[in-house]
């Protein structure tokens, strides 16, 4: 009897690999190359600290007792418009007056180029605007005929620190803890329209009597704080002297915040100076 031969195993099914076609691969992204990635970074500091905001450090003590030496602040730079000297390096991108300009307030706290030559960056307050006429009598201001309220107040105490030195001997004190500060006269002004602030008068200077100034279309008449120790619209415009009335167009900004605040005594190489140098209660204060 014949054997019959056992059926042959059916076939195996092929893997699923070898029967899918491959999906084709995509084209990888080209990245941007370091080079690149930090022009690009570039441009966008550029651009926001042109006409966003933009850091401010104090190297006066014009603007006593509102700002110290070794405050940083933070300067808004579209309130009053933009122009060529918004640019870093003033770049020829725009035209040399303002645009979307608006006129600033009594008041406001404005950084900007300081005539004759417009190079350099100053900060002052907004005291006079066009049209206004302003007079020193005695060490009060006068405001269209008007005297600006002027109200004595508690001196100003300010710590001699590695930054800060008292302008003359006579206005050294010590505290009962034996520290040394400055202690100088101070007054509150209140403009028109209600905005206050307090400036210092160290007694009688030249500066105290000056004639009158009317302030031409688009100008603004500014002044420091530090009444006694502050070249400004009060003194014509020459290098190493005053400003004059200044251009609105010289305006780069409004101070809004401050950021930090140094009295001068951090040292790189000890880091635990970086923070007992720092001013922490002016941190975050407004204008």
């Amino acid at each position: 009897m014949t054997e019959t031969p056992p059926a042959s195993p059916a076939a195996s099914p092929a893997p699923e690999s070898a029967v899918t076609s491959e999906a084709p691969a995509k084209p990888a992204k080209k990245e941007d190359s370091f080079g690149v990635f930090l022009l690009k970074l570039v441009v966008v500091v550029a651009l926001f600290r042109s006409f966003v905001f933009a850091p401010f450090y104090i190297p006066s003590e014009s603007m006593l007792p509102k700002l110290l030496v070794g405050d940083y602040l933070l300067l808004a730079k579209w309130p009053y418009g933009v122009s060529r000297k918004s640019l870093p390096f003033g770049v020829p991108l725009l035209p040399e007056s303002r645009i979307l300009a608006s006129t600033p307030k009594r008041g406001d706290v404005v950084v900007f180029k300081a005539p004759p030559l417009g190079e350099d960056d100053w900060i002052k307050r907004v005291i006079g605007l066009p049209g206004d006429t302003l007079q020193m009598k005695d060490g009060v201001l006068w405001l269209n005929g008007q005297p600006v309220p002027k109200v004595r107040v508690a001196d100003f105490e300010l710590p001699v620190t590695p930054n800060t030195h008292c302008y003359s001997p006579q206005f050294t004190a010590k505290l009962a803890d034996g520290s040394d500060v400055c202690r100088y006269p101070q007054y509150r002004e209140t403009l028109p329209g209600g905005k206050s602030y307090e400036v210092l008068d160290l007694g009688p200077r030249p500066q105290d009597n000056t004639p009158p100034q009317m302030v031409p279309e688009g100008h603004v008449f500014l002044m420091g704080d530090n009444r006694d120790n502050s070249q400004d619209s009060r003194f014509p415009a020459e290098v190493g002297g005053g400003i004059g009335i200044v251009p609105q167009d010289n305006l780069l900004g409004r101070a809004t915040v401050m950021m930090f605040s140094t009295d001068g005594g951090a040292e790189w190489l000890r880091p635990w100076t970086w923070f007992s140098a720092a001013r922490w209660s002016r941190f975050g204060t407004g204008f």
